[in-house]
């Protein structure tokens, strides 16, 4: 499958029950794709027992801020395993909030899309999430789509 190429997406949540304002998650996702165009659908891929699929079985509001080839430290830095803690990538990184998710955006994405959980269903060693999108931006940002072929970030071109 490393050569199957994918697009690139920062999937975040807002988790309004940890600490007294909440708290931002994020993950670097691969498996990410359109289902239906009517209604609407996208199908995203977690791993079981992760910290996101734990947090998206009890909170069905999340974003996918779909990322261009400039962002790719973004990508790498919420890929990573025993990475900084999300409150202080989160920080440094320039985003807004969905206006029906209240997750993280990320500013300058390609599309940011929020979504809405209809159905789970166990997958090996994965969770697939099929969701409903709730709203669809598309900043106005120069750039190329952030691409993931062989265990690597790529651009196009």
């Amino acid at each position: 499958m490393a050569r199957l190429a994918g697009g690139v997406v920062l999937v975040t949540a807002h988790d309004p029950e940890e600490g007294p304002r909440g708290e931002d998650v994020g993950m670097t996702a691969t498996a990410f794709v359109s289902v239906s165009l009517d209604p609407p659908l996208v199908l995203l891929s977690v791993r079981t027992g992760s910290r996101m699929e734990e947090l998206l079985e009890r909170q069905p509001l999340w974003a996918a801020s779909l990322l261009t080839d400039a962002q790719r430290q973004v990508a790498g830095r919420f890929a990573m395993k025993g990475r900084l803690s999300d409150r202080l990538l989160f920080r440094e990184l320039p985003h807004g909030r969905g206006e029906y998710t209240d997750a993280p955006l990320v500013d300058d994405a390609l599309a940011q899309i929020e979504c809405r959980t209809e159905q789970r269903v166990a997958a090996g060693d994965h969770t697939l999430l099929v969701a409903r999108v709730l709203r669809v931006a598309l900043p106005v940002v120069e750039g190329r789509p952030l691409l993931y072929f062989q265990s690597r970030y790529r651009s196009l071109g």
